[in-house]
């Protein structure tokens, strides 16, 4: 693809092998479901379907193969008919509405196109091989342009499903889904305890529900999904946000969302009125938040990463804690290193576990370290899963210890109901500080420089 002189960059590198792969996984479900089911039919036209254009390695190349992309493949795609209802035609033209065809050479189109067709997904260890190169793809966004914010690191999705042990039958949503971190570690997290049947597996697709808006992330989830066997995944090409906020009624209501809101961007213009005026901000994280009480149904739990600005702050984001802390026990804290989410971000976050249908009244912290000797995580240091061992340990049995530490309600609305408390564990001089902190720091120290340089100067004056 690096010959190609359309193609600049990871972020499109990854877009075109993204629906070249899409199209080459459905054209092989299809393949699977037309054996097993006689009256099966693609939501693909045959003229369209991989096997037609694709699988031949002498077939169709150079400019005719280009002209065939750009002037049938895309069009016909992008115009499906969606009338009978067809989740899967849905999805496909959803696909190819969003996404473009970056490469201009048709011979080495080709090439690419015959590579791929070296991987048979209906075969298990193609797929399981193939599974890993794909989450290095999706890892390798997190550093193309300005896509990490739609991936999640996988040990942070792994413990966080863990701990939250989403069952069969149970509805998970993630509002903010991406390239669909999080519902793919539900899935395999229940396929690895309750899924024994064909039954139990269509029980699952059902169950597991995702949104995203933004078109390559929703491309990528998509096929995400179905390479964990998900045969038409239940994903929404929509904005969360821009929905009436007292639309989400009970039918809408879930068991369990997993999910690492977008944060530090403002939302589109407008989308704050979907919300009550008490509760209007155009800060992602907080309205994200105000979704996701909404979805949950009482006795709903949760899992997400927030950043430490949406855990304090005052007027609307008080109020919104406030109504977080009466809709919903939040049982635990975990506060992480900066640099967990870097080179997208480098702000510090934390991960919430809570229920919904009772008001807090003890909150547990449990402040997660570097490795020691480690300054940082790095794309060539990243966060691993066995760093969590201490944090399950400790969530069976809790215990006020150095990196743990229990936090009442009554001691919260003293402060202004603000969750960024820090671990009283710590001497005062190792502590990292807030920006707001930073900010008060400097001010004060100007104002110091600023008395030392007007008494000098009348010293100078005399």
């Amino acid at each position: 693809m690096r010959k190609d002189q359309g193609v600049s960059g990871d972020a499109q590198r990854i877009e075109q092998l993204g629906w070249m792969i899409s199209l080459k996984i459905i054209d092989d479900k299809d393949t699977e479901m037309e054996l097993l089911q006689e009256s099966y039919v693609s939501a693909v036209p045959k003229k369209l379907q991989w096997r037609s254009w694709a699988a031949d390695s002498e077939g169709m190349t150079g400019d005719k193969l280009h002209d065939f992309i750009d002037n049938k493949l895309f069009p016909g795609m992008q115009n499906l008919d969606v009338s009978t209802g067809n989740k899967r035609a849905l999805l496909i033209r959803d696909i190819f509405s969003g996404t473009n065809n970056y490469m201009k050479n048709g011979t080495i189109i080709r090439q690419v196109v015959n590579k791929l067709n070296e991987i048979d997904f209906n075969v298990s260890e193609d797929r399981h091989i193939f599974g890993d190169i794909y989450e290095t793809l999706l890892r390798d966004l997190q550093s193309a342009g300005n896509y990490g914010e739609f991936y999640t690191p996988r040990a942070i999705t792994e413990i966080m499903t863990e701990l939250i042990n989403p069952r069969l039958g149970e509805k998970v949503l993630d509002p903010a889904c991406g390239t669909g971190g999080f519902l793919t570690c539900a899935i395999e997290n229940i396929r690895k305890q309750d899924v024994h049947s064909v039954e139990d597996l269509k029980v699952l697709e059902e169950t597991i529900r995702g949104q995203e808006f933004k078109p390559l992330p929703f491309m990528l989830c998509v096929t995400n999904l179905i390479l964990h066997d998900i045969e038409v995944p239940n994903v929404l090409y929509t904005d969360s946000l821009n929905r009436e906020y007292t639309s989400i009624g009970q039918k809408d209501r879930v068991d369990v969302i997993l999910a690492n809101p977008p944060f530090g961007a403002s939302v589109s213009d407008g989308v704050e009125t979907n919300f009550p005026v008490a509760f209007r901000t155009t800060e992602s994280a907080d309205l994200f938040l105000l979704l996701i009480m909404r979805y949950l149904k009482d006795g709903g739990r949760a899992a997400i990463v927030l950043p430490d600005g949406s855990l304090t702050g005052d007027g609307v984001k008080e109020r919104i804690r406030r109504e977080f802390l009466e809709q919903c026990n939040i049982s635990t804290i975990v506060r992480l290193p900066n640099s967990v989410f870097q080179p997208y971000a480098s702000v510090a976050t934390n991960l919430l576990f809570f229920t919904k249908g009772t008001p807090t009244k003890t909150i547990w912290y449990y402040e997660h370290r570097l490795p020691e000797g480690q300054k940082s995580y790095s794309k060539t240091k990243p966060v691993r899963k066995e760093e969590f061992d201490s944090l399950k340990k400790w969530w069976r049995k809790r215990t006020e210890t150095e990196q743990a530490w229990k936090v009442s309600i009554d001691s919260l609305q003293a402060n202004g109901f603000s969750l960024d408390i820090k671990n009283p564990h710590v001497p005062e001089e190792e502590k990292t500080h807030t920006t707001s902190e930073l900010i008060e720091f400097l001010h004060e120290s100007f104002g110091k420089s600023k008395t030392l340089l007007d008494e000098l100067q009348k010293e100078l004056d005399k």
